[in-house]
């Protein structure tokens, strides 16, 4: 949902997900730009019958007393000298409001100005054709160490891993409760199960009668990974009986489940969310449910193919036809995407669905960019882009990933944060955090496949699933994917997810580069300057700080 309204020369635009409620404004009249300060932001639930003033982590120098460790501030006090912020405590299918106010005076003795007031409400979970869950992916952040002292959550108990999922193991299991008895059916393609609960609510179902068909990957390879680890949990959860190893492939990538009820399919769950405790609680995920019997219909089809287990040629075949390249624009609705298909023709499409972006791209990459992204990303140009990853590259291809990115990170419209460690110096307020849940893990930050063209539009673009963006991904991997165009609920549920995580690692990312290239006792990044020069880094023209100030404002 969006909002929109303006006064007394602010413009101010909310919008909100499920989660989050992302607000974005600017300055009409130059005037108000002298003397600021930054922004007062103060919201009221009126759900809950609450009101308090949003709070950050940045003050001005010389604030006595001083915030405590892992402390924030008032905004009322410390104001947000930025043109965009979001609210991520929202919950679902909340009524809200926020009043933004400029600030000038002298810090400790502000004064208030212009202010405008925008109402909004958050989107429910479970509605209509698309219902998107996403984890925090956030056991790596300064709100996990205040609230658990930084513990591991085996350590912790139920309260960090409800806390961590944020309702994403509950959406899967409570995907797979709706086959309530024998009239239902459910066909699971996992590449990683093994994560407890999940295995028991599968055991459940099939006590209850549901007809229950799991496919895994049980294709061999050096690592024995995860073979061996699904083997075990489920003959842990004494479910052999229910599931069929898939033995042919290079992996067999998906994740998705298939509700059938009197044999014919009604729902998909689908998303990048490995049922382990990394893919739950640790890295960014999300499940992604669509209520439609025709895309259903279409991923039985494909469960189907999957589980007479054949070889990579037959597979591909039969995908280039079932699920071809998608078109260009996108055709309206669902489009469904299986691989591996014969070469990379459907890269190359994402790409160029990418380089479409009119306004805004948005981005995540889990293990790298691939190459066919590159040239969309330095262009330099009117368009803002985003690109949120967990890491540059990974084996031979490093040192060039390095290269590419560090050159992408000078055009000035496009933005990139990769995940990095909280770097510590003698002069933050940084408290100690964990850097996943368990060492040597393939993703530690950000597990996400999506990308978002022109969220903000009334036709927005969204395209998500299991599948990496690359090569392997479309040719080699067993994958699905979703191109959906034209659902503002989708697009804004994405967004509000993805600048969410990509605030925590821009800063992150930031702190990294300034510690690791630089004196580290030099980097302050709480202080908050004393007069309006914070707002230059707005308004040089195709700067991201520009385009960022009128794309979230909704100009």
């Amino acid at each position: 949902m969006r909002s929109k309204l303006a006064n007394g020369g602010l413009v101010a635009q909310a919008t909100a997900g499920t989660h989050v409620v992302l607000l974005g404004w600017d300055i009409k009249d130059p005037a108000l730009e002298n003397g600021l300060l930054g922004f007062a932001i103060q919201r009221t639930d009126h759900t809950e019958n609450e009101t308090y003033w949003l709070r950050g982590m940045k003050t001005f120098p010389g604030t006595t007393p001083p915030l405590a460790l892992g402390g924030t501030a008032s905004s009322q006090e410390q104001p947000f000298q930025s043109f965009q912020w979001g609210d991520y405590s929202a919950k679902p299918s909340h009524s809200y409001s926020y009043t933004l106010t400029a600030m000038y005076g002298q810090p400790g003795a502000l004064v208030p100005g212009v202010s405008v007031t925008i109402e909004i409400a958050t989107e429910a979970e479970e509605s209509g054709s698309h219902s998107v869950y996403f984890n925090r992916g956030a056991i790596a952040s300064q709100e996990y160490a205040r609230r658990f002292q930084d513990q591991a959550p085996n350590v912790v108990g139920d309260a960090a891993y409800a806390w961590l999922s944020r309702g994403l193991l509950e959406a899967i299991n409570g995907f797979i409760a709706k086959a309530t008895d024998g009239g239902f059916g459910i066909r699971m393609a996992i590449y990683e199960f093994q994560w407890p609960a999940v295995l028991e609510a599968i055991r459940a179902a099939a006590g209850r009668g549901v007809d229950v068909k799991v496919l895994f990957d049980a294709i061999d390879n050096a690592q024995a990974d995860p073979v061996t680890k699904n083997e075990e949990a489920i003959a842990a959860a004494n479910i052999n009986g229910l599931c069929q190893g898939l033995t042919h492939g290079k992996i067999m990538h998906n994740k998705f489940i298939v509700l059938l009820k009197d044999d014919k399919p009604v729902e998909v769950l689908t998303g990048s969310t490995n049922y382990t405790e990394n893919g739950i609680f640790g890295h960014l995920n999300c499940a992604h449910v669509v209520n439609d019997p025709d895309v259903a219909q279409t991923y039985l089809d494909y469960w189907s193919q999957l589980s007479a287990d054949p070889e990579l040629a037959g597979l591909r075949t039969w995908n280039d036809e079932k699920t071809p390249t998608p078109e260009k624009p996108p055709a309206e609705g669902v489009t469904e995407v299986f691989s591996p298909q014969t070469g990379t023709s459907t890269l190359e499409r994402y790409a160029e669905i990418a380089g479409s972006a009119g306004r805004a791209l948005f981005m995540t990459f889990a293990f790298g960019m691939n190459k066919d992204f590159l040239p969309v990303y330095r262009q330099d140009d009117a368009v803002l882009r985003f690109a949120l990853m967990d890491k540059v590259g990974t084996g031979k291809g490093l040192a060039q990933a390095k290269q590419d990115i560090d050159a992408i990170r000078q055009v000035k419209g496009t933005v990139v944060a990769i995940g990095q460690d909280i770097t510590l110096n003698s002069f933050d307020r940084w408290l100690k955090e964990r850097d996943g849940l368990a060492p040597g893990e393939h993703v530690r930050w950000v597990h996400t496949k999506f990308m978002l063209v022109d969220p903000l539009s009334d036709d927005p673009v969204v395209i998500t699933g299991s599948a990496n963006f690359s090569a392997a991904s479309v040719s080699t991997n067993h994958e699905n994917m979703l191109v959906i165009r034209g659902s503002t609920r989708v697009a804004d549920i994405y967004l509000g997810e993805f600048m969410r995580q990509f605030s925590s690692y821009a800063f992150r990312d930031a702190a990294y580069d300034a510690t690791h290239g630089g004196n580290p006792q030099n980097f302050k990044p709480q202080d908050l300057a004393p007069d309006a020069s914070w707002i230059d880094r707005y308004r040089q023209p195709g700067s991201s700080g520009a385009l960022r100030r009128t794309y979230f404002s909704g100009q």
